[in-house]
C-alpha cells in the first residue's frame, strides 16, 4: 500500500451558490477525497460570482455546513472591488483574476482595471490569473512590474510552458499548474471522448495540439502543480446545443498520475511535490496534522463515471483503463473515506483560512 499526504486541489469549481445540481459542496468533496484530496480550493465565479464579503459568505456558510474535506474559497477580482477584495485577503483562499472573457462582476475588459488588484493585494495570498497565450504573458509582465507572485492557472500550450521557463529564469515570481486532461489529451481524443456528441470535448482552455501536450511533458520540471480544474456540468447540458466547457476531474486525477508513474513518465515525488509540497507553499496552506492517503498502487481497473461522487454523471476518461486505486483517506486522525464509502460527515471539512 502506497502511502501518500493529503493531497491538495488549488483549482475546483463547486458549483454552490447557484448551479447546485451539477454540483455543491457536498457531493464536490465526496468526490474530492475519494480522489484522495483533503484539501480544495473552490473557484469564485458561480451565481452570484463570489467579489465581495456578503458573497464570500454565501459560499463560506455553505461549505461550512456541507464540506466532507477542509476548503478554501476564492474571491474574484472585478472592475470596481480592489479594495473590497484586499480587505478579504486573510479570509478568501486567494484572489482570481479572469484576463480572458468573463462575464458580470469578474469582467475585466482592460488593463487600468488588473492594476489595483496587484497593488493593492496581499503578497502573502496568492493572486492566480486565468490568463491564455498573450494575455499569460501580461500577466507575467505584471508579475515583474509589481513585483509579487502570480501563479498561473492551467497552462495547455507549448508557448505557455516555455514563456514561464524563460520568466522563471529571470527571476520573475511566476508558478504555473497543469490539468491531467490537458496532459493526458489532445485535440485529436475529442471524437473518442465525445461519443458522437461534440460537446463532451467543450473546455477552457481548449484541448490543444499533440506538440502542445508533448512540450507539458518534456518541461515538466517547469511546472509547479497539479490541478484539477474540477468543472462539472451534467450530461444533458454537455450533450445540448449549447454546451458549457469544463470536465469534472476530482476522481480521476491520481490515477491517471499514478498510470504515469507506473509508465515511467512521472515518480511518486512528481506527484508528492506538485500536488502537495508546492501548493501548500503556494498558497500558504497550513498542515493538516493526522492526515494521510493510502493507495493500492497496483490495483487496475477501468474508469467509470456510475462509480463516481461527482454529481455530473459523465467523465471524458470512461473506460479508460488506469492503476492505482484510493483505498483509505485519514483527515485529522478520523478516516474520511475507506473502501469506496465516505465516511466523514458533511461539515467535518474546515476553512482553511480560519486558524
Amino acid at each position: 500500500m502506497l502511502k501518500l499526504p493529503g493531497l491538495i486541489d488549488p483549482h475546483v469549481h463547486l458549483r454552490e451558490p447557484g448551479a447546485t445540481h451539477k454540483e455543491d459542496y457536498d457531493s464536490g468533496t465526496s468526490a474530492a477525497l475519494a480522489g484522495g484530496f483533503t484539501i480544495v480550493l473552490a473557484m469564485p465565479n458561480t451565481k452570484p460570482p463570489i467579489f465581495d464579503s456578503a458573497t464570500l459568505d454565501l459560499a463560506l456558510n455553505a461549505a461550512k455546513q456541507k464540506a466532507r474535506c477542509d476548503f478554501g474559497q476564492y474571491i474574484g477580482a472585478g472592475p470596481y472591488n480592489a479594495d473590497i477584495a484586499a480587505s478579504l485577503a486573510g479570509t478568501a483562499a486567494g484572489l482570481k483574476m479572469y484576463l480572458d472573457s468573463t462575464f458580470g462582476e469578474l469582467r475585466l475588459d482592460d488593463m487600468t482595471l488588473w492594476m489595483p488588484h496587484f497593488q493593492k493585494y496581499s503578497k502573502d495570498y496568492p493572486l492566480v490569473a486565468h490568463s491564455e497565450s498573450r494575455t499569460m504573458a501580461a500577466a507575467i509582465l505584471f508579475a515583474a512590474i509589481y513585483d509579487r507572485p502570480v501563479h498561473i492557472a492551467h497552462i495547455s500550450l507549448k508557448e505557455e510552458v516555455l514563456l514561464i521557463k524563460a520568466a522563471k529564469e529571470k527571476g520573475i515570481k511566476v508558478t504555473c499548474e497543469v490539468c491531467p486532461h490537458h496532459l493526458f489529451l489532445s485535440k485529436d481524443d475529442i471524437p473518442s471522448i465525445s461519443h458522437g456528441h461534440p460537446g463532451r470535448g467543450e473546455v477552457r482552455p481548449r484541448l490543444a495540439m499533440k506538440e502542445d501536450v508533448a512540450a507539458l511533458w518534456e518541461n515538466m520540471d517547469v511546472i509547479d502543480c497539479f490541478a484539477t480544474d474540477h468543472a462539472p456540468h451534467t450530461i444533458e447540458e454537455k450533450d445540448s446545443d449549447n454546451p458549457p466547457p469544463g470536465f469534472p476531474g476530482l476522481e480521476t486525477a491520481l490515477p491517471l498520475l499514478l498510470t504515469a508513474v507506473g509508465d515511467g513518465r512521472l515518480t511518486i515525488d512528481d506527484i508528492m511535490m506538485k500536488s502537495y509540497t508546492n501548493p501548500q507553499k503556494i498558497f500558504n496552506l497550513p498542515e493538516q496534522p493526522e492526515t494521510w492517503v493510502e493507495v493500492d498502487e497496483n490495483e487496475a481497473y477501468e474508469i467509470k463515471a456510475s462509480e463516481q461522487f461527482t454529481r455530473c454523471g459523465w467523465t471524458p476518461f470512461e473506460g479508460w483503463k488506469v492503476k492505482g486505486r484510493v483505498r483509505k483517506v485519514v483527515l485529522r486522525g478520523q478516516t474520511a473515506f475507506e473502501d469506496g464509502k465516505v465516511l466523514a460527515k458533511a461539515g467535518y471539512g474546515r476553512n482553511v483560512r480560519e486558524r
